[in-house]
């Protein structure tokens, strides 16, 4: 695959990826007032530009690749990702398979073969004045000794923490006290993953099975939605409508390709559903705005779909050589973040549609014209012929 500016590889096998909140950033190279004094000047302190965190490696064994937690730059204006990690933090032998990035910009909690780690940011005081990561202090003990957790999400508004085990467990904590609320043994057979909705009253757990929705502060199941035929229930998302109302999404396979069905989070019955792509959906997320949703294929292609009528927007083919194992729209809806097996990392910008106003300056052309020919009709001033026929 050729190198692109916007798609690095970091050399080792991606399972996870998210956006480095403007918050981290901030809370990471806050200046000391030792630090103000000493120096006076405060933009020197600054961690500039835009960042993302990758989780992956070789897993356990000698296959040679390491395991770790990487943070890369990425330029908006030029579209370039950054050559090299600006920060690699190594894990052992424990495959950091799922992640989930606080939204407060507080850190970001990795799920380990065995257990949950919780991660620091880190500003590197390197000549390059980057941000890092760093091993926490923080013991989640509830989530040690859990088994594989396959799904790791926070609410928008990082109170809450919900994760999914290869058991079929799930389990939904108050952050950061891990206060656990809700904890079902066999919500399925294995949880495949889960999403908060915008005003975090449900939570929706998609495995083996119908999706389940569960109010999260009654701490019980609600709905089961069921599949139709041949279904088999992918990923879930939910979206806003407007401040009052929001809608359910969840990719679907059939044996004619991957689709997205949408559903009414107050009746939860499906509104429709539509094929959007031939192979396999593995990976999916939608935009903060809600406008947007994102799949990725076995085949490593990358779609960005309309969440308002499925109308798929833009295609990048072979985005990736293996399948595409994680999405991730950026905070402010400008740019995708893609990750694959193949060890590759690619950020593809957004490009708004262009609505066409050729139709609105031809209508505003003709009632131009068709004023002047009055005005020069109604003054005499139009060739005889002319003046005749519009009399």
């Amino acid at each position: 695959m050729a190198e692109f500016a916007n798609s690095k590889n970091y050399g080792v096998p991606i399972y996870g990826a998210g956006w480095v909140p403007p918050s981290a950033l901030r809370s990471a190279v806050e200046p000391s007032v030792d630090d103000e004094k000493d120096d006076g000047d405060k933009s020197s302190s600054s961690a500039p530009g835009n960042y993302v965190v990758l989780a992956g490696g070789g897993g356990e064994g000698n296959s040679g690749i390491r395991n770790a937690l990487i943070v890369a730059q990425f330029d908006f204006d030029s579209n370039v990702l950054s050559d090299e990690p600006v920060a690699r933090l190594g894990t052992g032998g424990d495959l950091p398979y799922r992640m989930a990035v606080h939204p407060g910009g507080e850190g970001l909690i990795c799920s380990l073969p065995k257990s949950c780690r919780w991660f620091d940011w880190d500003f590197q005081t390197d000549e390059n004045r980057s941000l890092g990561l760093r091993s926490s202090e923080k013991v989640l003990e509830p989530l040690e000794d859990v088994g594989q957790q396959l799904a790791l999400t926070f609410n928008d508004e990082g109170s809450l923490l919900a994760v999914g085990g290869e058991d079929g467990k799930l389990r939904v904590f108050k952050w950061p006290r891990m206060e656990n609320i809700l904890d079902q043994a066999n919500a399925h057979a294995s949880v495949k993953d889960l999403d908060f909705s915008p005003d975090g009253k449900f939570l929706a757990s998609v495995g083996s099975g119908p999706c389940r929705i569960w109010d999260v502060s009654k701490s019980t199941s609600v709905a089961s939605l069921t599949k139709e035929n041949d279904e088999i229930f992918g990923y879930c998302r939910f979206a806003p409508i407007n401040d009052e109302n929001q809608v359910l999404y969840i990719t679907t396979m059939r044996d004619q390709g991957g689709s997205i069905s949408k559903w009414s989070t107050t009746t939860w019955r499906r509104i429709k559903s539509k094929r959007v792509v031939r192979d396999p959906i593995c990976a999916f997320n939608i935009s903060t705005n809600g406008k947007l949703l994102a799949i990725g294929t076995i085949e490593g292609d990358v779609l960005i779909v309309s969440s308002n009528n499925f109308q798929v927007q833009n295609v990048v083919k072979k985005a990736h050589l293996g399948l595409v194992t994680t999405l991730k729209f950026s905070e402010d809806s400008r740019a995708l973040l893609s990750a694959s097996l193949d060890s590759r990392v690619r950020v593809t910008i957004i490009k708004e549609e262009k609505k066409s106003g050729l139709s609105l300056w031809i209508v505003i052309l003709v009632l131009l014209i068709a004023i002047a020919v009055y005005y020069a009709a109604s003054n005499g001033i139009l060739p005889l012929e002319l003046n005749s026929i519009l009399k």
